[in-house]
């Protein structure tokens, strides 16, 4: 599931640095030429006020008859120090402005390259590689323009000004500086490049390294102490470290040189300009009061080029962060290819009288529910483009995004039928499939187990539920509607309870609200009643206002799953999707946990995801899952009648439930 953004962050080029780089310098142009124009005035304000100031002392050591003699270079030097300082500072001003509003528009790109990937991400990457983009590779970026761009073009301009006034005094003596400052702009940096561009690779490399060492460990800071080679993980930490220092050292060592080797030219520099002032001033070709000035111009011009050097030596970090994150672009749509307008109307074809059939045959017990909810709402036709659907119980909060998805207002009791047809998925395309000739149907309220061993399709199918992925062949319809074209929109509709959900180090309110941030105290507590918890909340020092320290530690593990399924209950979504939420948690805790989460949840679209048959009689369909196939399918009663498989797995997983169920007669559907 893509989300849609601006056309300047999605647009793709052939170069990897495009789609990072220029579309942001197209869109800010102007910030950036006034920038570098302010820049390029603050440059040349230091080299005229160091000009100035050397003809003054000069013209002032001459003691002239009168104070008018020196007025106008007395007055050139206070505006251009004011001016230098003026440019210099709205320079700067102007410079983070557009940065900064680049940086921004970058961060929010990255998120939304990394949020349709939320639910494979971690299958795909490592949290360190994240976390060096999102902290290290974005903020490298912006050094491009502050450190790189604006510093050399400033250096360009300088340094053609002053070839062009060097030339108007003496064209060989032009050739001659022209000659030096090329040898600090751009020679010395060249070479400093060339050598250090490898160590640079290096580092980039050993910080990478350190990101994914650091934060594997930290998460897996517990067992590193249990297991007793916590001195272990330290050290390998140190070592890690030492390898970078290294590589850190070797480059300070470089700069140093490089440093060393542009004073030096810069030395001679001034020996060749007072030579030849002198020898200009005594062939009366150069007014003896300008040596000093032609000196001292040398410094500021000079300071003007240094920076090329270091902006240059940094480019391997930029093109190291470039394609990492060009990487991360690039994955955005192997896992969420999202289908097209076409692709949608073709699967859409000769499949409306089979769905209502299929339908009419399932839907069952469920035909009085729909009644009743039915009437709580109303059904508006949504139109998109060629795709026309009846939407029972959305509201159309805007016309259709650019990108063709849809953007949905979602009413306060809403109904989501869910209909997967023939559905199959695989993650290559010349690849396996995950899942293959899936076909179920949930009406609203309805309750679906997913069994199955790991590796068996249940993850992926929860995803093409969410829309995060598309499938290959089939669809996935909420209401009609292919579930990729609703967006973002389908956590309007889709709340999901994982095994380990996040608590923030906030309040209890607080993580109560990151359900639905709106929510009042009074709602609050209702749902915190209908979990269980709202005695040992109240009983807290702060009661809904206790800090839940960090990962929720405060809470056992039951009782932090009670919180997240508060969040759910606010929510207030038509479908409800389990993924495990009971691993880990004792018997005990595992069945008055479920038998919350069943009757906080009645009336609404349960899929639950698990290795346990507790709580199977409860559900209103079983489905186990091998190889992506779905192998047993049935009520719990229908199952215990036909499947010897099914009866083995209850007498393992409940031993001696068959024997105290034995005299209990099975219902008529079951012999059905």
């Amino acid at each position: 599931m893509k989300s849609g953004y601006s056309r300047v962050e999605t647009e793709q080029s052939e170069q990897p640095t495009n789609s990072w780089i220029a579309p942001y310098t197209a869109q800010y142009r102007w910030r950036f030429i006034g920038a570098i124009a302010l820049g390029t005035c603050a440059a040349l304000c230091a080299v005229m006020l160091l000009f100035t100031s050397g003809y003054l002392i000069s013209k002032s050591a001459l003691r002239p008859e009168n104070i008018l003699m020196v007025y106008v270079p007395i007055v050139g030097v206070r505006a251009f120090g004011i001016f230098r300082a003026v440019f210099r500072y709205v320079e700067r001003l102007a410079g983070h402005d557009a940065v900064l509003r680049v940086l921004a528009d970058q961060r929010v790109k990255l998120y939304r390259i990394l949020e349709p990937q939320a639910l494979f991400l971690r299958s795909r990457m490592q949290t360190g590689d994240v976390l060096g983009a999102l902290a290290d590779d974005v903020e490298r970026l912006q050094d491009i323009y502050l450190r790189t761009v604006f510093p050399a073009v400033t250096a360009l301009v300088i340094y053609g000004a002053a070839v062009l006034a060097f030339g108007s005094v003496d064209p060989m003596f032009a050739v001659c500086m022209a000659l030096y400052m090329l040898f600090i702009a751009a020679v010395l940096p060249a070479i400093s490049l060339k050598l250090t561009w490898r160590w640079r690779v290096q580092l980039k490399r050993e910080n990478s390294k350190l990101y994914t060492r650091l934060t594997d460990g930290v998460l897996g800071l517990g067992d590193w102490i249990a297991s007793g080679r916590a001195a272990v993980f330290v050290q390998w930490q140190e070592e890690d470290e030492e390898h970078a220092d290294q590589i850190r050292r070797r480059l300070r060592r470089w700069n140093r040189w490089r440093d060393f080797i542009a004073q030096f030219v810069i030395g001679l520099m001034v020996v060749s300009v007072t030579l030849w002032a002198g020898q200009a001033a005594s062939a009366a070709q150069l007014p003896a009061v300008m040596i000093a000035a032609f000196v001292l111009v040398l410094f500021p011009l000079t300071e003007s080029l240094l920076p090329v050097g270091d902006a240059l030596g940094h480019m391997p970090d930029y093109r190291e962060s470039l394609e990492r994150l060009n990487r991360l672009e690039g994955q955005e749509g192997t896992g969420t290819d999202t289908v097209g307008k076409k692709d949608i109307d073709n699967r859409n074809k000769d499949t409306d009288k089979n769905r209502n059939q299929d339908r009419s045959k399932d839907s069952g017990g469920y035909n009085e529910q729909d009644k009743e909810l039915q009437q709580d709402s109303r059904e508006p036709s949504l139109n998109t483009g060629q795709h026309s659907s009846s939407i029972r119980g959305y509201g159309n909060d805007s016309n259709a995004a650019a990108d063709g998805r849809i953007r949905l207002r979602i009413p306060p009791k809403l109904r989501a039928d869910i209909a997967i047809e023939q559905v199959s998925y695989r993650y290559a395309p010349e690849g396996e499939y995950a899942l293959q000739d899936i076909s179920l149907h949930l009406p609203q309220g309805k309750r679906l187990a997913i069994l199955g061993r790991s590796g068996g399709g249940k993850s992926t199918l929860l995803k093409l539920i969410q829309g995060a992925l598309s499938p290959s062949s089939g669809q996935v319809l909420i209401n009609d509607l292919p579930v990729e074209m609703l967006g973002e929109s389908v956590t309007e509709v889709v709340a999901v309870l994982n095994q380990s959900p996040h608590l923030f180090d906030t309040t209890v309110a607080n993580n109560l609200r990151i359900g639905r941030p709106d929510a009042t105290d009074e709602e609050i507590r209702q749902v915190a009643a209908q979990v269980g918890l709202a005695g040992l909340i109240e009983s807290l020092p702060q009661s809904y206002h206790t800090p839940m320290l960090e990962t929720g530690l405060r809470f056992s593990g039951g009782e932090r799953q009670r919180i997240a399924l508060a969040r759910v209950l606010l929510r207030k979504t038509p479908v409800v999707i389990f993924d495990e939420p009971t691993v880990g948690l004792d018997p005990v805790t595992e069945r008055e946990l479920m038998r919350t989460m069943l009757d906080s949840l009645q009336g609404k679209t349960l899929i639950w995801v698990t290795h346990h048959l507790i709580g199977a009689e409860k559900m209103d369909e079983i489905v186990f899952m091998e190889n992506g196939k779905i192998v047993m399918q049935g009520s719990h009663e229908q199952l215990l009648a036909r499947e010897e498989r099914y009866r083995r797995l209850i007498e393992l997983d409940r031993p001696g439930w068959l024997e105290r169920q034995h005299e209990t007669p099975l219902p008529p559907a079951a012999s059905k």
